[in-house]
């Protein structure tokens, strides 16, 4: 009997501290196992996510194609030397900037120099003569009036006399040609411009059908660019623009076409465009220079590329709505076209004002409560290439 009592005691026992327990769930802090009320309370009572907002507004959107364009000289010359000869030296290197008339090269003039010699010696020799035969010619004249000599021996006098003046003035035009092939052994720039490539050095043979170097002048140059069949077919001459980009992808010179080539190149099957503009920007001819076509503007939607999410190829919008917690986030498929800058071309999914997220959008979740702020303007940096962001 005094088993059954001491057990009904433990058993007494352990009921109330079990009774104790269940009491104190009264705060419903463990009501559950899974702590199912906490976490609610924690979801309806997250704060919102402080964030910025944009509106959707059109704009111009420009299709542009890149291109390597290459400047060239609309006033530029092959130099070649009017003698033969060697390369005796030369006095410029590829890339300087020279006056009309200033030496650039040097072919070996001393056989020149002798014959011009030679024929300054004959000069000499020719004018004694001339004065020789003068004054044979003023005495004969003299002794004709005295009888002393006959007509005859005064004419061969005469004759004598205009025979030398003749062979001074032969002497002293074979003078005249020799200096002047004498100073086609200096090879000189015909014009103000920049040296372009010297294929020869100093000792080499050359001969007049030898191209020396050009020179090119870079006020006025063309853009020239190669593009697909299938793009050459929209540029309008007089309409399509050409622009020259500098390094931050920012036109510094823009043209219209004026050239478009009929038939493509047979080596690359691909279509040479033309514009020319007067350059003030320091560009230089040969220069190989990024270059844009503009084939088309348009007023479209245009949405900042920080508001685009991607899940695999399709794009989304994170858009500011209202749920039943207030405003939220929500997830808008849209389709887009060309990127131009820092923008996109919208061509479906949104309307024009539909205020979209521009910041965080990584870390938003669709229906997330969110604290929309305008975000500050920005200026679109340079105008973009023209791929297409929807493709």
């Amino acid at each position: 009997m005094r088993l059954v009592r001491g057990g009904w005691g433990a058993w007494g026992l352990v009921l109330a501290l079990a009774g104790g327990c269940s009491g104190s769930s009264k705060d419903g802090a463990s009501s559950s196992p899974g702590g199912g009320p906490q976490a609610g309370q924690q979801g309806q009572g997250a704060k919102p996510l402080p964030v910025q907002v944009m509106k959707v507004e059109p704009g111009p959107v420009r299709d542009t194609r890149e291109y390597v364009g290459t400047l060239i000289s609309r006033h530029s010359i092959t130099l070649f030397p009017q003698v033969a000869g060697y390369v005796q030296s030369i006095s410029a290197r590829p890339g300087d900037t020279v006056k009309a008339g200033q030496v650039l090269l040097v072919v070996d003039p001393r056989q020149e120099q002798a014959n011009l010699r030679a024929s300054q010696a004959q000069r000499t020799s020719a004018i004694a003569s001339r004065e020789y035969a003068r004054r044979t010619r003023e005495r004969s004249a003299q002794l004709l009036k005295e009888g002393l000599i006959s007509r005859q021996d005064y004419e061969q006098a005469v004759a004598q006399a205009e025979q030398s003046v003749a062979q001074a003035r032969a002497a002293e035009a074979q003078i005249q040609s020799q200096q002047v092939q004498l100073g086609f052994f200096n090879v000189s720039a015909p014009f103000d411009g920049v040296v372009g490539d010297i294929p020869v050095k100093v000792g080499d043979s050359v001969t007049p059908q030898t191209p020396l170097t050009r020179v090119d002048q870079s006020e006025a140059l063309e853009l020239s660019v190669q593009v697909p069949v299938e793009q050459a077919s929209r540029v309008r001459i007089g309409q399509t623009p050409l622009e020259v980009l500098d390094d931050d992808g920012k036109p510094v010179v823009r043209a219209p076409a004026f050239f478009v080539a009929t038939t493509p190149a047979p080596a690359t099957q691909l279509v040479e465009v033309k514009a020319s503009f007067q350059n003030t920007v320091g560009l230089r001819a040969g220069q190989l220079v990024r270059a844009q076509l503009v084939y088309d503007v348009r007023d479209a939607l245009k949405m900042p590329t920080t508001a685009v999410t991607r899940q695999g190829s399709q794009a989304f919008a994170l858009v500011v709505a209202e749920g039943d917690g207030g405003t939220v986030a929500k997830r808008q498929p849209v389709t887009l076209g060309l990127v131009e800058g820092n923008d996109y071309e919208v061509v479906k999914g949104l309307e024009a004002g539909t205020q979209v997220v521009v910041s965080g959008v990584q870390a938003l979740r669709d229906g997330m409560p969110i604290q929309p702020r305008p975000a500050a303007q920005q200026q679109t940096q340079g105008i973009g290439g023209g791929a297409d962001a929807g493709r």
